[in-house]
């Protein structure tokens, strides 16, 4: 007895609202997952950046953009902090320490790029420039921004970048000298009969505030006068007499320091 044939199935094609169903509810979940992501709880996101930038060192003071206080130099020490919350009077000086490296050719390069940076951001850069020689490091203190026409004393406002300066190099303990030069007109008042007298006088301040303020050993700085005779320009001009009337502040190299007496 032949078998019953069972009648075909209908195709079904509605088949497709299956996977469908699936891709619409996927992109559902997609656009709440998203949405909870962009309602996330932003004191606790505020926190955990705080904890962020502490831990590197980083401070969130102020409106402005976060900046990294350290500069790694050879063995991973700090340099300066570059920032300009910095002290703005003589204070107390601090015990001097020992076991500082001395800084070579590449720390010199270090410290004069980031002073440098600190300068342009501070629109400072006509009152300081910076030259690496065999002597060293020479950190030129021009007389329009830190001493006025002839004074020995430094300018109060000029003490912030002086310290900006002063932590860059002190964290090292190469010799530092202070070289105070003048231009060719000649001065005489009670106080500075020549420019021998005024050049010295200004490098003199520079160093007592130094020793005053930062970890300087008495026996690694010096001061002295060189008065209008080692120009770095002519004296034909008020731009090169403006050049030349400036306080050196020599960051001394090993080699320089061997020729020493």
């Amino acid at each position: 007895m032949a078998l019953k044939k069972e009648p075909e199935k209908h195709a079904n094609h509605e088949r497709w609202l299956v996977s469908y169903a699936d891709f619409i509810t996927l992109l559902f979940a997609v656009f709440v997952v998203l949405y909870a992501m962009g309602q996330s709880d932003k004191k606790k996101v505020e926190e955990v950046m705080k904890s962020i930038q502490e831990s590197f060192g980083m401070s969130n003071a102020g409106a402005t953009a976060p900046k990294i206080n350290v500069i790694a130099s050879q063995q991973i020490t700090v340099i300066p902090s570059l920032k300009p919350e910095m002290r703005t009077a003589p204070m107390e000086r601090p015990q001097s320490g020992r076991g500082k490296t001395r800084a070579e050719e590449k720390d010199f390069r270090q410290i004069k790029a980031a002073i440098e940076a600190y300068l342009v951001r501070q629109g400072a850069k006509d009152k300081v420039s910076l030259e690496i020689t065999r002597r060293g490091l020479i950190v030129s203190l021009k007389e329009i921004g830190f001493f006025a026409s002839g004074q020995a004393d430094i300018k109060p406002e000029a003490y912030e970048l002086i310290n900006i300066i002063a932590e860059a190099v002190t964290q090292y303990n190469n010799p530092l000298r202070l070289e105070g030069h003048t231009d060719n007109i000649p001065i005489s008042t009670g106080q500075f009969p020549s420019n021998w007298e005024l050049s010295t006088a200004r490098a003199t301040h520079a160093l007592k505030y130094l020793m005053k303020n930062f970890d300087i050993e008495a026996n690694k700085i010096s001061a002295t006068g060189y008065a209008e005779f080692r120009p770095l320009a002519g004296n034909e001009t008020s731009e090169g007499r403006a050049k030349n009337r400036r306080v050196d502040l020599v960051m001394v190299s090993a080699e320089a320091e061997r020729g020493e007496p």
